[in-house]
């Protein structure tokens, strides 16, 4: 009887094994799982790739922002330029007509100049009629009475007083000519030189302004690319995440299936254990009770997660590199610098750009609002271009003697308010500011 209940008992046992056992079940969850990693795979490289687009639309964005001030700049710098250079040509046009001025007082002057001419020939005729000799001794010595001396004497007095004045008279009048003619053509040349400065920086400045448009376009349409790209790869990202979605959902049905299935087939085998176990025990006294075995898993789940941390850039403070911030930041105005407002949108010119610098490093140059290449080249002391050294102020002969002033870098360079760049470090071992370069070198 033993043996039958043994018998009994395996066999509602391996009956309950074999409905616990669900290998279908098991395989559908294993490769939906392996469906689900791999779509967490892809999912983890398009948010990599969405990250790299925004990273790249944050720094696109920037360098727009940047270039639209620094076109905000150069249109200011143009506006200030062009009123410069209608007050020139103004003062052109005003010069030139005290110069048509003055040549018709030249031409009067002139005429006035060969009256007395003929005046001093005729005075010259009528001595030479009167005593023979154009020779005042040779008339006097010629009288023929005392009566006739005296009288050729003071006529003679008379003359020469009177020649003397139209003499002295005619000098003056030529030397007021000469310095007329010299201070007028010197003025008029200095507003020529400025008018053809203010003219070339006009189209160095339009050109400026073509080339950023052009720039701040190519950008327009990188930052639209990357845009359309972001779109497109968070879409993906969109359809994956459905895809992960359902995956986890199927994932828990057929979890929910399986454990009721389970329950199911352990609710049958207790019933059926429970049966075998009435009839055996009506079949044989003694009866044996089965237990099940219990499962326990305890999850088990951590993450860490680490902030990167930066520090600031160290910010320099010689004179040399102080300007740094404005290179492509800056735009070159005629007399510009010489106010905060200026000064606060970058719009510098040589000058004011060195007293600016300076001023950084706690050296005064003067006054901001007389600073001028002038003044500067009187502002420390002169030493020889072969001993130029970081620091030191150049100069050079643009528009006019030491037109332009810079301070050198070493090198063979110096960085200055340019108007073809507005603060730049520019070369001067060759090329244009080579043959500009004067020599004069003054240390600070």
């Amino acid at each position: 009887m033993k043996k039958k209940m043994l018998l009994l008992n395996t066999t509602v046992l391996l009956g309950l094994g074999g409905v616990l056992s669900t290998p279908a079940y098991a395989s559908t969850i294993q490769d939906m799982e392996s469906q689900k990693s791999q779509i967490q795979n892809q999912r983890q490289d398009v948010q990599s790739n969405i990250k790299a687009a925004s990273d790249e639309l944050t720094r696109l964005q920037a360098e727009q922002d940047q270039m639209k001030a620094q076109l905000e700049r150069l249109t200011l710098a143009e506006e200030e330029n062009n009123k410069k250079a209608q007050k020139t040509e103004a003062d052109i046009k005003e010069t030139s007509k005290q110069v048509a001025q003055l040549e018709k007082e030249i031409k009067l002057l002139q005429e006035k100049l060969e009256k007395r001419n003929d005046i001093l020939k005729d005075r010259a005729r009528s001595m030479q009629e009167s005593g023979g000799n154009v020779e005042y001794l040779q008339v006097l010595l010629g009288s023929s009475s005392f009566g006739d001396f005296v009288d050729r004497a003071l006529a003679v007095s008379t003359i020469v007083d009177a020649d003397r004045g139209i003499l002295t008279e005619t000098k003056n009048m030529q030397d007021e000519l000469k310095t007329k003619q010299a201070d007028v053509k010197s003025k008029l040349a200095s507003l020529e030189d400025m008018k053809a400065e203010l003219d070339e920086m006009t189209v160095q400045l339009a050109a400026q302004k073509k080339q950023k448009d052009a720039l701040a376009k190519e950008l327009k349409d990188k930052e639209a690319k990357n845009e359309e790209l972001k779109a497109s790869l968070q879409a993906k990202d969109s359809s994956l995440a459905n895809e992960q979605s359902t995956l986890e959902q199927n994932i828990k049905d057929q979890k929910a299936a399986e454990e009721a299935a389970r329950k199911a087939a352990e609710q049958a085998a207790k019933e059926a254990a429970k049966k075998a176990a009435e009839q055996a025990q009506k079949a044989a006294a003694p009866s044996e009770k089965a237990d099940s075995p219990s499962r326990k898993a305890a999850p088990k789940a951590s993450s860490n997660d680490v902030a990167p941390t930066s520090a600031p850039a160290p910010k320099a403070s010689n004179v040399v590199t102080v300007g740094n911030r404005w290179i492509g930041n800056s735009a070159y105005v005629f007399g510009g610098g010489r106010s905060q407002s200026d000064i606060n949108h970058g719009l510098f010119d040589c000058s004011s750009f060195v007293h600016w610098a300076y001023s950084q490093v706690g050296v005064n140059l003067g006054s901001l609002g007389s600073v001028s290449t002038e003044t500067l080249k009187h502002a420390g002391t002169q030493v020889s271009s072969s001993q130029m050294q970081p620091g030191d102020l150049v100069f050079f002969d643009t528009y006019k003697k030491d037109g332009h002033v810079g301070i050198y870098v070493g090198g063979g360079k110096f960085i200055g308010a340019q108007s073809s760049t507005g603060v730049a470090i520019a070369n001067m071992s060759s090329g244009y500011w080579k043959q500009k370069f004067n020599g004069r070198v003054v240390r600070i």
